[in-house]
């Protein structure tokens, strides 16, 4: 794996009691695959890729290891990490028209970007590197739109930008952070389609993280499904969404409409909220929402377990859980 992390534990400090973010969490992603992250609005997902490219803030206590082609990250001088940065990692964010500064060019954003990781780089061999990237993800008219401001463009053209920035040092591993919330659904699917072809063609690592099965089944290979600040369940996505193990992926492919299924009647959805993350449960996070509890199951965090012959994780008392 390029990109590693371990037993990655997240916390909060706060007066009353610690927010536990994350909980325990190992995932990797290797050169040319894409792995999905799966779950709910605050289950870890972002705040696990946030602490593995050491974007948190000072207030975070983040505990165990992550490397980088077998460098621990958290080891890395000042210096190496912005070199780290510029030149291996990437990430593209959730709403790309509050990722640009407005009284900044688009032109200027590139030149101060590529400035970084070309220090001796004239302007005009700068301007001539952003019309390429412009370019490469098709932006028409690249060089005259240069001298555009952020709100002259379009969202789907905003984050067709962010996605150029992110490429700009030719990383190993992107990071996709619902890179598709913002936009409409017919721009949604030439941006997944886009990021996809610039994947392959770069044999780039990608990590994925969304809330929506649809577009992930057809983004990743490998699948994280995280509820509480846990993986509950992981393995190929086509195996963990075709017969999820874990309750939670059920009762997420559940909740989705079915065909035309949902216009005779409600959609099924799952009771209840996600757990606070200051006051975890003592047993399985999902507990309080899973119609096939027990009383085992608030007693203790189940252990992550797999079924013979098959490649599914999943973190649940009740063996082989079917649909």
């Amino acid at each position: 794996m390029v990109l590693e992390v371990e037993n990655l534990q997240v916390d909060f400090p706060q007066a009353q009691a610690p927010i536990q973010a994350v909980r325990g969490v190992s995932f990797g992603v290797d050169r040319g695959e894409v792995l999905g992250i799966l779950g709910e609005s605050g289950s870890g997902k972002s705040v696990s890729v946030g602490a593995a490219l050491r974007l948190l803030g000072k207030d975070a206590q983040v505990r165990g290891r992550i490397t980088f082609d077998g460098r621990d990250v958290y080891t890395l001088s000042s210096k190496e990490l912005v070199d780290w940065r510029t030149s291996q990692v990437s990430m593209i964010f959730q709403e790309p028209n509050r990722a640009f500064d407005p009284i900044y060019s688009i032109g200027k954003t590139f030149e101060e970007t590529l400035k970084l990781r070309n220090p001796k780089w004239t302007r005009a061999q700068l301007r001539a590197e952003a019309v390429r990237l412009m370019e490469e993800v098709q932006i028409q008219d690249a060089a005259s739109r240069l001298v555009n401001f952020p709100h002259q463009f379009s969202g789907g053209m905003l984050q067709r930008i962010m996605i150029a920035l992110a490429l700009s040092g030719n990383p190993e591993i992107l990071v996709a952070d619902e890179p598709t919330t913002a936009l409409d659904v017919t721009i949604q699917a030439q941006i997944v389609k886009l990021l996809l072809e610039l994947q392959a063609s770069r044999n780039m690592g990608m990590i994925f993280i969304t809330h929506d099965l649809a577009l992930l089944s057809n983004v990743a290979q490998r699948v994280v499904v995280m509820y509480g600040g846990l993986i509950v369940e992981e393995g190929p996505v086509g195996q963990v969404l075709g017969n999820p193990r874990s309750p939670y992926t059920r009762a997420l492919l559940q909740s989705r409409p079915q065909g035309k299924s949902h216009t005779l009647g409600r959609i099924p959805s799952i009771p209840g909220v996600v757990p606070h993350p200051a006051r975890p449960e003592p047993g399985c996070p999902f507990e309080p929402r899973c119609t096939l509890r027990t009383s085992l199951c608030r007693q203790k965090v189940p252990q992550m377990v797999q079924d013979s012959g098959s490649p599914v994780r999943y973190r649940c008392f009740i063996p082989g859980v079917k649909k």
